[in-house]
């Protein structure tokens, strides 16, 4: 099914599930070719049969008009979960039973303005999951940068790190939000030593996604991932 786009900014809105501001890397998520993607453009039409297969977690909605909040509410409030990954440390201590806040945030400022007054912030809802270390929240993934080790959709338990400097643990993953040349990027990565002390090197699971090194002083909130969680069924 193709269709004329009402709306130039649709794919501009798929770029921020794909965590990725170019359009080479909005080709690669929805799995076609650079020129397909610039036919697409100068057309005016899109193939909404493909998009919707690589948003299935996506608020159609949204997608479409912008309107509501990026992910399905149903997959939030009707899916049957199970802890599918615990990303844990050797010095973690489990906790019996904590009830952990699930918020949603947008791809622009949205960690770093959630750490700054989380007690204002009112989640979508709670995940209480026994034997898991201390988590301070959850959030949504989006893109497929740590594909197939989380796809869009999955949800991570976190815990804020205050200090960059000394705070990372090398190899390890983490939600990270930082700036380049005044453009402000969310996503999940692993962390290593960059060539020098002054610049991290941001990995991804997805082998189909290059390194890329930044800034230590670029980044602007930091949390590591202690545990994921995918839905299985939707009844």
């Amino acid at each position: 099914m193709k269709t004329k786009l009402s709306k130039a900014d649709i794919l501009d809105r798929i770029k921020l599930v794909a965590e990725s501001s170019t359009d080479a890397g909005l080709a690669r998520f929805l799995g076609i070719s650079p020129a397909t993607l610039s036919n697409w453009k100068s057309r005016g039409s899109i193939d909404y049969d493909l998009v919707f297969s690589k948003c299935e977690h996506v608020d159609f909605d949204w997608l479409l008009t912008g309107r509501g909040d990026m992910m399905r509410q149903d997959d939030i409030q009707l899916a049957d979960v199970k802890v599918s990954h615990d990303f844990r440390l050797r010095t973690d201590m489990d906790v019996d039973i904590q009830r952990i806040p699930l918020y949603e945030i947008d791809a622009t400022a949205g960690l770093v303005s959630l750490f700054a007054d989380v007690s204002s912030r009112i989640p979508v809802s709670y995940l209480e999951i026994p034997d898991l270390p201390p988590c301070d929240g959850a959030v949504s993934v989006r893109g497929d940068s740590m594909y197939p080790l989380l796809k869009s959709g999955d949800i991570v338990l976190y815990k804020q790190i205050h200090n960059f400097n000394v705070g990372i643990l090398w190899g390890e993953m983490y939600l990270i939000s930082f700036q380049i040349d005044g453009e402000e990027y969310l996503s999940i990565k692993y962390i290593q030593k960059g060539d020098d002390d002054r610049h991290v090197r941001l990995v991804s699971h997805n082998q189909h996604h290059s390194p890329k090194d930044i800034p230590v002083d670029s980044i602007r909130a930091l949390a590591i991932i202690k545990a994921s969680v995918r839905y299985n069924t939707m009844g």
